[in-house]
């Protein structure tokens, strides 16, 4: 998931869109707080590598569910 900050936040978003998740729910999952949530969305944080890779496994498995 080495995507520029503006396309992984499009990608949070539409995840949670698609999967009728709300910001608590993709930090619940994801094992990140509601705030780092919401600063990498908006850009002004940059996720670290085991931020990304757990986004990623959130999202694999909601998406394999």
């Amino acid at each position: 998931m080495e995507l520029p900050l503006s396309q992984l936040s499009e990608k949070l978003i539409g995840f949670e869109r698609e999967h009728h998740l709300t910001d608590n729910d993709l930090a619940f999952g994801s094992q990140l707080s509601v705030e780092r949530i919401h600063n990498i969305k908006s850009g002004e944080a940059t996720p670290t590598q085991e931020e990304l890779q757990l986004l990623k496994k959130f999202m694999n498995s909601k998406t394999k569910a």
